[in-house]
């Protein structure tokens, strides 16, 4: 089986914790039903879908997943498909349109929410990527503002979207000290006063800390993509492995049956997150907070 890839570098998805976790689940499960996984990379020099295709013919490849694409590919994946059966994971490229496995965000989105509201916050605010965003099929924001209509009007926080994807997790390291996104920051707190804020924790808690907030004193914060697991931060951890296995098994099954080439009617398996409790989201909203970004 192939692993195509086609991140900044060659192995530089293996420095995400989920990409990372996609692969190793698909490994595991390669070789317990007896199969060897092998990445490729499509940003090698010179390489074309043309000569992937022959390669992977040359060594007797007929399944391949695609995982770890990066945004900036928004041309078709040309290969032989009359050759090969594929699954996707997430959503890239966008075309051929391929069998999928991948992360329930949407459904995350909506535990999280509902997990917020039953410890008695209402205002809610979402710092996203909107890079990010756009590779899952902009499943985050779609789960969010669904969400929202549930609230009374004057409780709907409006979505920030920092650096209207300027930067991005998949290209460029984010600096939490940029000059123009922390007044930004600011004003859409001091604007909205959320009462709880979501985003990925890696980038967006290091925010909220140099806006001179303390979580949860001032304002508490679930993580949309949960790493850690000191107790600190509420949040959702994703089961990307488990997303890996899966993509696994449906690549298995259809080369069982023969089926190749593209379907004639795509699906998506959603693998759903667990929930994580964390002091960052007390179980009872305090009757006093007020929100006072230094």
């Amino acid at each position: 089986m192939a692993y195509l890839t086609h991140w900044n570098t060659k192995l530089g998805w293996r420095e995400s914790r989920s990409q990372l976790g996609f692969f190793n689940g698909a490994a595991a499960k390669a070789e317990q039903l007896g199969y060897l996984l092998e990445p490729f990379w499509l940003g090698e020099e010179h390489m074309t879908p043309r000569r992937m295709s022959d390669i992977l013919q040359a060594r007797g490849i007929r399944g391949v997943i695609i995982a770890s694409q990066r945004l900036a590919r928004t041309e078709e994946l040309a290969l032989d498909w009359t050759r090969l059966a594929g699954v996707k994971i997430d959503y890239l490229p966008r075309r051929p349109a391929l069998l999928n496995v991948s992360n329930d965000r949407r459904g995350m989105i909506q535990n999280i929410m509902e997990r917020i509201t039953a410890a008695g916050f209402r205002r809610v605010g979402f710092l996203l990527d909107e890079a990010w965003d756009r590779l899952v099929d902009r499943n985050w924001s779609a789960g969010f503002l669904a969400e929202q209509q549930a609230l009374p009007e004057a409780d709907r926080v409006p979505l920030f979207m920092y650096l209207d994807g300027r930067y991005s997790q998949l290209d460029e390291q984010v600096n939490p000290a940029d000059e123009t996104l922390l007044p930004r920051l600011k004003a859409w707190l001091d604007r909205h006063q959320p009462e709880v804020v979501l985003g990925y924790g890696g980038i967006v808690f290091p925010w909220l800390e140099l806006a001179g907030l303390r979580v949860p004193q001032d304002l508490a914060f679930v993580d949309i993509q949960l790493e850690t697991d000191d107790g600190r931060l509420a949040g959702m951890r994703h089961n990307s492995q488990d997303v890996g296995e899966t993509a696994m098994e449906v690549l298995a099954a259809q080369l069982r049956q023969n089926r190749f080439g593209v379907p004639r009617l795509a699906s998506t398996t959603l693998i759903e997150g667990t929930w994580n409790d964390g002091a960052s989201l007390p179980s009872q909203k305090p009757a006093d907070r007020t929100l006072e970004p230094a």
